[in-house]
């Protein structure tokens, strides 16, 4: 099975990305860290239950990498959007082989001492458009989340819309089993994360 680890905001700068989601929650985001192999770097909110929300952006100081980054950040233009949701499971492979065609191939990455492999499709893009969760395995038990500050923010429900929401729902029911992801037929590709924060509820999409 496919576990929720964190949610993902794309923004162009990791400056615009915060504001996007500081205002959205009305809590503050917290340093991350960079990724050397896609030149990204990103910012953090620990979230309860585990989880983790990261701002991600394109590192204007590092070299261009020579493959295409991941969440297709090399494409992505406008305003911040949560982009992804990021599963993790214990069998990356056995995930992968009941995942959709695209979902991607493992890939070895580390930021400071945590290590992971990753699923990173070959055009950035995960599946249905951001609606499928982009697939991981964290190697060893350290874990983002639990070197952050609580928020005081949970995840109630994270509403995936697409307008093959069937396709979808029958693509996740192998392998996600979680009451807070919804799956509703809409316009377009779009996640919309409801939380409960210490200003009452809030949406972030």
């Amino acid at each position: 099975m496919v576990d929720l680890d964190h949610l993902a905001v794309a923004a162009e700068t990791l400056e615009a990305g915060r504001a996007h989601v500081e205002d959205a929650l009305g809590v503050t985001l917290q340093p991350g860290g960079a990724h050397a192999r896609y030149g990204t770097h990103n910012l953090l909110l620990g979230l309860e239950d585990g989880l983790y929300l990261e701002v991600i952006a394109v590192d204007p100081k590092a070299p261009v990498p020579k493959c295409v980054r991941w969440f297709d950040l090399d494409r992505f233009a406008g305003a911040p959007c949560l982009s992804n949701w990021i599963g993790r499971c214990e069998d990356l492979d056995a995930a992968l082989e009941r995942s959709p065609e695209g979902s991607g191939a493992p890939v070895a990455l580390e930021r400071g001492d945590l290590r992971w492999h990753m699923a990173v499709p070959s055009d950035g893009t995960v599946p249905f458009g951001g609606c499928f969760p982009a697939l991981m395995q964290w190697q060893g038990r350290a874990h983002p989340a639990e070197r952050l500050e609580p928020s005081g923010c949970r995840l109630n429900r994270l509403v995936l819309s697409h307008p093959r929401g069937g396709d979808l729902r029958t693509a996740l029911s192998p392998l996600v089993n979680d009451a807070r992801v919804v799956v509703q037929d809409g316009p377009a590709a779009e996640l919309v994360a409801e939380f409960d924060t210490p200003h009452g509820r809030r949406h972030l999409a």
